[in-house]
């Protein structure tokens, strides 16, 4: 199934972006990555994908279940790294004898069989990676703890899984880093473009408005946001969003600015299209490659921002799983170097990869080659 029809402007890109072997197979693993972390609660979780109990199947990694379900004694949610739990669901709920001695009854129950007497035996599908990103583990000692079998880049100092960490972590970075750069390119290049096609009053008043803008102190908006609201994942990529906007402005105003006198836009107004048409539809394609040359600046930039904000404490709450704060830790706990070691090759590799995908990007829309 072709992606482009053959010969059309699409496929040129396409094949443009495919030539650029390193940004192909940077794309393809960064898509698995961040499709991986997108269905983060299927890979790393501290509650089964799946539960059979008393011949009926429980979705447990998405619904709330109590312990009564299992024939427990607690409404609330049940706890499944709990051994009681898990005695109850593999002994077919009873309660008894799990109370009492949970790791007997459950080797005793392998052959469906509890003191002679045929059970209903259940049974649970863990994740790769039977942890969340706040399951404290309350059996390690010391904190942090190294790497083991269990644990595979250890605990950090208060007991959590690093592997679950940094996928949760990989996630919000990622989807952060999008989001600022979305909103950040659109606000940016249509400001730009406004300057540069009908200069005039138009480009004085915005030029202004940047400088205004762009020497505001982004640190201490964010710190008094802060004070003032409960900081979250939306109020803060919205904060970063407005304050990245201008680093754009300048690059599409330049090249509009260069633009608008060619011939084919001159053509174009004589024929009687529109301004916003001729912007968007004749000179804005012509100006991608400058474009998309400056986004993988702004995306590292958008991911080091909110590193630089959990590391300092002035970013995401401690709940979240940030990998600024894990690098926080890792300053903290030298004795730690797994906690270091993880940190930094996360940061290397998500960067890495952005910036060689953005590469085949900027390739693709370069017109001497796509029309050449």
């Amino acid at each position: 199934m072709r992606l482009f029809k053959a010969g059309s402007l699409g496929a040129r890109r396409w094949q443009n972006f495919t030539a650029n072997r390193r940004a192909f197979y940077s794309l393809w693993l960064f898509l698995i990555l961040f499709f991986g972390c997108l269905f983060a609660e299927l890979i790393a979780n501290d509650k089964p994908l799946l539960v059979s109990y008393r011949g009926e199947l429980y979705l447990t990694a998405f619904q709330f279940h109590p312990e009564t379900d299992f024939g427990g004694e607690e409404k609330t949610q049940a706890v499944f790294k709990d051994e009681v739990v898990q005695c109850l669901i593999l002994s077919g709920g009873l309660l008894e004898p799990c109370l009492d001695d949970p790791e007997g009854v459950m080797v005793d129950a392998e052959d469906g069989k509890i003191a002679g007497e045929k059970i209903q035996k259940g049974w649970m599908i863990w994740p790769l990676v039977p942890y969340s990103f706040n399951t404290v583990n309350y059996d390690v000692q010391p904190a942090p703890g190294p790497p083991d079998a269990k644990h595979w880049l250890g605990t950090d100092d208060q007991t959590r899984d690093v592997v679950a960490r940094i996928i949760y972590g990989f996630r919000i970075s990622t989807v952060f880093a999008l989001f600022v750069v979305t909103v950040s390119s659109v606000i940016g290049i249509a400001a730009g473009a406004s300057m540069g096609y009908f200069g005039g009053w138009v480009d004085l008043v915005f030029q202004r408005i940047v400088e205004i803008w762009g020497n505001i102190p982004s640190l201490y908006i964010i710190i008094i946001m802060g004070a003032i609201f409960t900081m979250n994942f939306q109020i803060l990529a919205l904060l970063i969003a407005l304050f990245s906007w201008t680093s754009l402005v300048g690059l599409v105003r330049a090249e509009f600015l260069r633009a608008r006198n060619f011939e084919y836009t001159r053509a174009a107004r004589a024929l009687g299209v529109g301004d916003w048409k001729i912007m968007f539809r004749h000179i804005l394609p012509n100006a991608m490659v400058a474009t998309v040359t400056f986004l993988p600046f702004l995306i590292t930039g958008a991911i080091g921002s909110l590193a630089s904000l959990d590391f300092l404490g002035f970013g995401l709450p401690a709940s979240y799983p940030s990998l600024g704060e894990l690098a926080l830790q890792a300053k903290q706990n030298l004795q730690a170097p797994w906690l270091a070691f993880a940190a930094f090759t996360t940061f290397a590799v998500m960067l890495s990869l952005l910036v060689f995908i953005f590469e085949g990007v900027r390739d693709a829309f370069d017109p001497r080659k796509t029309f050449q």
